[in-house]
């Protein structure tokens, strides 16, 4: 059976785990937003979270005017895969890593030696 939390609440354990990653991985998230979504679009339950924008190792110039690159979360396979909020706040916190980490030009392999995938 899965967790159930209403989307406001879920929103508000999103940011409180974004307000507790250290500084050092947030202070360089430069026009970057951070969205909840219910699913992604093809519906799937086994996607947390998708990075969608370009890695900055992979900016060449990058400037004014520029569309933000979106980090959305997907509350509904997250709260599939919990049994209570304390393990959805460590998976949120995970997807979280996991998804920066490819806005630095991190990648999946390199994730997966390091323990964040």
């Amino acid at each position: 059976m899965m967790l159930e939390m209403s989307a406001e609440d879920f929103e508000r354990l999103v940011v409180e785990e974004l307000d507790a990653l250290p500084d050092d991985m947030v202070d360089g998230l430069d026009n970057l937003i951070f969205v909840v979504e219910d699913r992604p679009e093809n519906g799937t339950l086994d996607t947390l979270g998708v990075y969608e924008g370009t890695a900055v190792t992979e900016r060449d110039r990058y400037g004014y005017g520029e569309m933000p690159d979106r980090i959305v979360l997907f509350r509904e396979p997250l709260l599939a895969i919990c049994d209570d909020e304390e393990e959805l706040r460590d998976e949120v916190h995970v997807t979280l890593v996991h998804e920066i980490a490819h806005f630095y030009g991190i990648d999946d392999e390199r994730l997966h030696q390091l323990g964040w995938a």
